[in-house]
Formats: structure tokens, sequence, C-alpha cells
């Protein structure tokens, strides 16, 4: 599976390793999250983390109750502040920014013009909306939180998975996510060099657990822990490091969703570089869904976490040893006939010429040209869909 010199060779002094950044995919998901998170949302650890979403869940309450029940209350002595009356509700409840747009939504009225209203007006138009509310009933999602705020206003049949049962699913492979177990936050690349440092002090700027008011985002690595999957050009190790990130939102503004990969490095700006593998669940909050998430989202999870890298360290052999072109004319038709065009076919040879030093012979090498090309694609659906067309020539390798 891993050749022990071989890992040595790529390792330097401090520890880090020698990686070949330009192979595979680049996955900007986690860099989005890193760079629109503020201070507030970012923990050092996932008992931080957790501690602060289950909290929040336990100040919270849900419940179903009659749209027709709601009384919306405005005073004209403030006119931007609306509450709400819910039936069994000792106080007022004060919709949050998410909540008066799902509410918003339900009865059909458009969120944004009526929070150019003034409050007694928008509540006129609210209030309708309830009332004719064809539906009926709506499952809440109150906090009480020094008053009663309304977190998210769902369908009847809203199937919530709370933020807390998600991270706790995660403590269970991962710990604290700071090096107590295999898992942790990531390193960092260092792009003059080339070598992936793992070992990084966990700070705000290179966090990678997130939570806000809305949903909460882990990203994890087993980066300690270096896989072998065959040799670069220059003969050394071409090395890989296991991964994964997670989401949900327990108001509705997410499904909730894994991703697991093999990755060769992450930046400092949280980029995932030389993604392989790449393989992705998310379940609708739809009425089974807690269900779905007990059997199917958190094994997975477990699986992963606990594999042999084996079956990918073999598919990516299998790809490397499987020749599939030996001219220019294997080289044309083999893509052709997969549907590529003539101009992304030229590209794609031309591209592992210049990175590889060769022509693409086996799949392995079409796989990193189609991949290389992709990553050059502005538009996502493109790039999307050249990933995946890449993904299917590796799965068939192996």
């Amino acid at each position: 599976m891993s050749n022990v010199d071989g890992l040595d060779a790529a390792r330097d002094t401090n520890g880090g390793y020698k990686v070949d950044a330009s192979r595979g995919e680049r996955i900007s998901r986690v860099s989005s999250e890193w760079f629109n998170r503020p201070a507030d949302e970012r923990y050092l650890s996932l008992s931080e983390l957790m501690g602060s979403v289950q909290r929040r869940a336990e100040r919270s309450r849900a419940r179903t109750v009659d749209t027709a029940a709601i009384r919306v209350e405005a005073s004209r002595d403030d006119a931007e502040r609306l509450t709400l009356v819910l039936p069994g509700a000792d106080q007022l409840v004060s919709p949050t920014h998410w909540s008066f747009g799902q509410l918003a939504s339900i009865v059909g009225a458009p969120a944004t013009y009526l929070r150019q209203l003034p409050a007694p007006l928008a509540g006129i138009n609210l209030q309708y909306g309830l009332n004719s509310h064809r539906a009926e009933q709506v499952k809440t999602l109150e906090i009480e939180n020094g008053r009663v705020e309304l977190r998210a206003v769902t369908g009847p049949d809203y199937g919530r998975i709370y933020d807390h049962e998600l991270v706790a699913a995660v403590q269970k492979i991962a710990g604290d996510g700071t090096g107590d177990t295999r898992w942790k936050v990531p390193g960092v690349l260092d792009w003059s060099t080339g070598m992936y440092n793992p070992r990084v002090e966990i700070t705000s700027d290179t966090t990678t657990l997130y939570a806000s008011d809305r949903d909460v985002f882990l990203f994890l690595v087993d980066d300690l822990n270096p896989i072998e999957a065959g040799k670069l050009p220059d003969g050394s190790p071409d090395l890989y490091f296991r991964g994964f990130y997670c989401w949900n939102s327990e108001v509705g503004a997410k499904t909730l969703g894994i991703a697991s990969f093999y990755l060769r490095a992450v930046c400092q700006n949280r980029n995932l570089w030389g993604v392989e593998d790449f393989e992705e669940i998310t379940i609708r909050h739809s009425k089974y869904a807690a269900s779905r998430f007990a059997h199917q989202a958190a094994p997975a999870l477990t699986r992963f976490a606990n594999s042999s890298p084996l079956p990918f360290v073999n598919g990516i052999r299998a790809a490397r040893e499987k020749i599939v072109a030996r001219s220019d004319d294997d080289r044309t038709d083999f893509l052709r006939k997969r549907g590529f065009s003539k101009t992304e076919t030229a590209k794609i040879i031309d591209i592992v010429l210049t990175e590889e030093g060769h022509k693409p012979e086996s799949v392995f090498d079409f796989v990193q040209g189609i991949t290389a090309v992709a990553r050059n694609k502005p538009h996502q659906d493109t790039r999307l869909d050249l990933e995946a067309r890449a993904k299917k020539l590796l799965d068939r390798a192996a």
C-alpha cells in the first residue's frame, strides 16, 4: 500500500510531505466557508463547537401549530418591529430575518417586499396569508434567549436533524478534531516548496470548524498518515490524505450532507488540491430525514473513517497500469469515443505532455489530463461535468 522508504524521502525535517498539488481536482467549497465566516462562527475544537450547538438546541423547542391561530402584532410606535403571538406561548415571539423569510415564503408573500413596508402594513399582509394558508399547519422552532425568538418555520412534515446530532456523529470518530485521533483540522501547503505541513496551530484563521445561527460546517483530514498511490514522474511517491467535510442546518437553510475524498493538500485559504475519489451523500429534511441520517449518513461516515485505503490505492494502480493508447490516433480515438470534442481532446493530450513529460497512454494519464482541463473551466457546470467523466473512467479501470 505504501513504501516506507519512499515516504521518508518525501518527508522534510519538520515532518511535512512533498506533494504534487497540480494533479486531480480542485474543490473550493471549504475555502468559500473559510472566507465568509466571521470570527464568532469559528471554533477551535469539536467540543467547543458541540457545546455551542447543544446549548442552542436545549434552549429551543419545536412544535406544530395551526397557521390560522398565529396572530401578527405590529406597533405604530415602532414601524420596523413585528412580532407574533403563537398558540400556547406566554410571550410575544420575534421572528429572525431568516424565519421571517420562511414564513413569508410559506404563505406565498414576497419577503423582500414585506421588509420594505412599515411593520403595521407588512403585518396586515402576513396575517392575510396565514389565515388563508391552505396547508393549515406549520412547524416552528423557538428559542429562549433573553426574549423568545422564532428561529425557523417550516412545513409540518419537515424532518429536523439537529446540528448537534451531526457534530456528535463526527466526534465519535474524530474526538476533539485537534489531533487526539487520526482526524484533525488540516495543515497548510507551502506553495514555494511544494511541502504540505500537517502540524499547524489551530487558530481562528486556520480552523475548519464552523457554526452560525443557521448552520454547521466541519472539515477534517487524516493528514498525519499519508498514503502512497504510485509514483510521480520524478520517481517520488504520489501522496494522498483522507478527508471529509459535512454540513447541516436545523432551521432549513441547507440539506444535510457528507462528502468524503482523498486529497493531496490543503492551502492556506482552505482550497482542496489534488482531490480524487470524491463521494457525496445528501439528505433533505423530509419526513424520514432523521431515520436516514441514523441508518445511512452517520454509518457511511464511520465506514469511511475506519476503512482501509487499499481499494483506492489499487484503483489508482490499476488506472496507471491500464494502457489504452500507444499512438496519436489511439489517443484521439479514446477521447472522441467518450464524447470529448476535438478541441477538448487536443487540450487534454497537450496538458498531459506538459505536466507529465509524455503523451497520455494509461487511463490514469487521461484522467489527470481531463481534471487539469476542468480546473481551468470558469463555469461550474462544465467543470463538474468534466470531473464526473474523469471519475467514471477511473472507476471503470479499477
